[in-house]
């Protein structure tokens, strides 16, 4: 097709220059953010996030490759290039949503089934159909993914054959001018992403991404429209496009967040995606509870319940409070819903500091430094939970990574009695380095001579290997003294912990020599204490196989992932 009947002027060419490659720059920067939606929410929906996410953006770029290719059958390239981006703004908007709405009905269909055949209310259907639905249902993103490469992989080749036949003439420097574009236009949607929608509900996210799809595929329209057949049945496409944007912009959350509902076995009463996480609080009724049950998820896994929260806890801070000569200062690193604050200020501290990332998590639990808005009614609920401790005067509650805050208290010679790690399992490779040698190093340098630390150390049951990994890690950092001691939690199953000591007996000489517990327990006694830190013949056999967790090593994280991998096709079969 020819683009003009004489030779364009070369203000006319400057023109179309600065609009196909404006336009390829906003393009390359919506896919670019395509590719991180559909890998964050991936990591989200698969559980392993760094795979997922390296698998997505390999996915997509095989078919972005394989897309380049495909544009070749299109003859028309300015027709092809108007469609295509409505098409893309359609996928890229809706996509998220799809993927969740599909995964919501394939773990509805058992419950729907039981209801239709009037099945017991304990009965769960999950034969090998439901099985195999939920199963390919969680790796629709990749579906997604490729789709999305498929079509962004032909923007280039479309934009650089439009441009040739503005031109009228073959372009020497063609490809090197659209590429161009495309790499700046890529790292601005980079720049996009995290700073501004990473915070962002992920389908306002995807809403606004494909605005930009839908304003460049306008814009183009309104541009070369005298050479795109259906022209008017496309301009009704996009504002069609643009009805669909207003409502996913208004309700998409609310349509995510109950779909995403679906997934927990009892009432949600809270979901939020923070900077961080994505917080979920449920609730259930029980027969034998005077309250409401109420249980924390952060991405999806349980991190306490509040039935049963005390045992851990519990565990968490007695032994190394009974290990630790002096209760005048300690320090809590993570553990930002509060608990194991409100366990440690029943002693007599003088001072805790309590170290955690996540803001708004703290904000729901009862910090009320920052600019957050959690719900009174929910804050109201765990800050009972919780007795109000981060409002106790003898609390200092940071918000800073607490890796990079460790060594800021050895820069200002900070030294405490206690140390509890309260941090999530090594589930992230960001997680890794917080159960490093290098971390752990420095932990030490913290702690006073005659203290001792504790650290949440994941189930020594599902994932012996990582539990090991965590004390030979912290032997490793140049503790004298490294024990580990394991208790039965009934939402987590067996659980275990890490405590040491730097100088002088170890926790459970400590524990073993201590007459009576300072501080009155509902849970624990010096007895139960001791008998956690025993363990099945042989379970320590295969410990001088296992590796230390070095600074970006990922051997803690590797194991821990090998571990709950082994775990769901053991629970398959």
């Amino acid at each position: 097709m020819s683009t003009t009947t004489s030779a364009p002027s070369r203000a006319n060419l400057l023109g179309h220059d600065f609009l196909l490659i404006t336009v390829m720059a906003v393009l390359a920067g919506c896919g670019l953010i395509y590719e991180y939606l559909l890998s964050h929410y991936a990591g989200r929906v698969l559980g392993s996030v760094e795979s997922a996410i390296y698998a997505m953006i390999g996915t997509m770029i095989v078919a972005m490759g394989i897309g380049a290719f495909l544009a070749r059958w299109f003859k028309d390239a300015f027709t092809a290039f108007a469609w295509l981006e409505s098409i893309i703004a359609l996928v890229g908007m809706g996509c998220i949503l799809a993927i969740a709405s599909v995964i919501a009905v394939s773990y509805s269909l058992p419950h729907i089934f039981s209801e239709i055949f009037n099945l017991p209310a304990d009965t769960v259907l999950n034969g090998y159909v439901f099985e195999k639905l939920q199963e390919w249902s969680r790796f629709l993103p990749y579906v997604f993914g490729l789709l999305l490469g498929l079509l962004i992989g032909m923007e280039i080749p479309l934009i650089a054959r439009i441009r040739q036949q503005v031109y009228g003439r073959f372009l020497e420097n063609n490809a090197g001018t659209i590429y161009g574009a495309d790499y700046i236009g890529a790292g601005v949607g980079a720049a996009i992403w995290v700073s501004i929608m990473l915070a962002m509900p992920i389908m306002q996210a995807a809403a606004w991404t494909a605005l930009f799809n839908i304003i460049a595929g306008l814009v183009f329209l309104w541009r070369y429209h005298q050479h795109v057949r259906f022209a008017k049945l496309l301009l009704v496409c996009h504002v069609l496009l643009l009805v669909f944007f207003a409502f996913v912009l208004v309700l998409g959350t609310s349509w995510m967040k109950n779909l995403s509902n679906v997934l927990y076995k009892d009432k949600v009463i809270y979901s939020q995606a923070t900077k961080y996480q994505h917080l979920v609080l449920t609730e259930r009724l029980s027969r034998n509870q005077p309250n409401a049950i109420t249980d924390l998820y952060l991405n999806g896994r349980l991190q306490f319940s509040s039935v049963d929260e005390q045992i851990y806890h519990s565990m968490l801070v007695y032994p190394a409070m009974l290990a630790s000569n002096r209760h005048d200062r300690v320090l809590i690193i993570g553990g930002g819903d509060g608990l194991a604050l409100r366990d440690v200020l029943k002693w007599p501290v003088e001072h805790v500091t309590l170290v955690d990332l996540d803001g708004q998590l703290l904000n729901l639990f009862g910090n009320d430094v920052g600019d957050y808005d959690a719900p009174e009614k929910i804050r109201t609920r765990l800050t009972a939970l919780n007795k109000h401790s981060m409002s106790d005067p003898r609390a200092d509650i940071r918000i800073a990574d607490a890796f990079l805050e460790v060594e800021a208290m050895l820069a200002k010679g900070e030294r405490f009695d206690t140390i509890l790690i309260d941090l999530p399992d090594p589930n992230h490779p960001d997680l890794n380095k917080m159960y490093s040698d290098y971390f752990y190093n420095h932990v030490r340098q913290l702690l006073a001579p005659d203290g001792a630390v504790a650290v949440q150390s994941t189930s020594p049951y599902h994932a012996k290997k990582a539990f090991l990994s965590i004390a030979k890690t912290m032997k490793a950092a140049g503790f004298g003294y490294v024990e580990q001691y394991q208790q039965n939690i009934p939402s987590f199953g067996q659980w275990g912990w890490t405590i040491a000591t730097t100088a002088g007996k170890s926790a459970s000489q400590r524990i073993r020599e201590t007459n009576e517990l300072p501080v009155p327990s509902r849970w624990v006694s010096k007895e139960y204490l001791l008998a956690s830190f025993v363990f099945p013949n042989h379970f320590f056999e295969q410990v001088n196989t296992i590796e230390v967790n070095r600074l970006g090593s990922g051997t803690l994280y590797d194991y821990y992932r090998q571990a709950w991998q082994v775990e769901t096709e053991l629970y398959k079969n």
